[in-house]
């Protein structure tokens, strides 16, 4: 709800090894975006995707399009945040954060930079405020830009 208040457009569930996928459904998921821009007088309903693997993700994503990883093991001030040019995606960590394997994986891939949310644990629906609001910051958002 919160990220279609603040203007997201698709919202993609990442499975990761910590996820709790008995509580995500695509349909539920998409009502709660029709009414939350029909609350805000969005003009667009953001789509909202079937859950997909993180692997599958990562293989399929495009090298040309940044991927913001929310990453607690991320040194920096969130102001460290470099606009993209272009479209762009957040990804935020289920309870319990990514696995090992899954952080390598992330490192690895050069489309994805890690991005520091401040020395605080957030739970995942405070962490999507943040990152959403410090990516509109810094692209200029907040003025009714792009």
């Amino acid at each position: 709800e919160k990220a279609v208040e603040l203007g997201v457009r698709r919202i993609l569930p990442v499975q990761t090894r910590h996820t709790n996928s008995d509580r995500i459904r695509q349909d539920r998921l998409q009502a709660h975006a029709l009414e939350a821009a029909e609350q805000c007088g969005a003009t667009y309903v953001p789509e909202v995707a079937e859950l997909a693997p993180l692997d599958r993700v990562l293989a399929d994503w495009s090298q040309d399009r940044r991927l913001y990883w929310c990453d607690e093991a991320a040194a920096g001030q969130p102001a460290s945040l470099a606009p993209a040019n272009g479209p762009a995606a957040i990804l935020i960590g289920p309870e319990g954060g990514f696995s090992v394997d899954e952080a390598a994986r992330l490192r690895a891939n050069p489309a994805v930079l890690p991005l520091s949310l401040g020395p605080r644990i957030l739970r995942a629906d405070t962490a999507a405020v943040a990152a959403i609001t410090l990516w509109q910051a810094s692209c200029g958002d907040w003025r009714g830009g792009t």
